[in-house]
């Protein structure tokens, strides 16, 4: 069952990279690369890179992100077709002090 991960427009994957790009760490980036391929094998992963539904999904334009993994202090977020089987990455996001305040 393998799917197909993609980003659903070009400007979403410049901003991908943009932030993955500006992390230091090199092996973070590497991380982050392997955690969003491992998607094209199994889109709800448990155990190391713990996969999470979000209530409520998050909205990036007219895209919705219902699905995140953790990668160190980092979440992808992305959503599943099941039908088409795709993977659409959505956004990367840095987990800080503010984000759930």
């Amino acid at each position: 069952m393998t799917y197909g991960v993609r980003f659903p427009s070009h400007s979403t994957e410049n901003k991908f990279e943009k932030i993955l790009s500006r992390i230091s760490k090199k092996n973070i980036q590497d991380e982050i690369m392997d955690a969003v391929k491992s998607l094209a094998g199994n889109p709800f992963p448990y155990g190391e890179k713990p996969f999470k539904k979000l209530d409520p999904p998050v909205i990036f334009y007219q895209f919705t992100a219902q699905y995140r993994i953790r990668v160190r202090d980092y979440r992808i977020l992305y959503d599943v077709d099941k039908d088409r089987k795709i993977v659409w990455v959505l956004a990367l996001r840095i987990r800080s002090e503010k984000t759930y305040k």
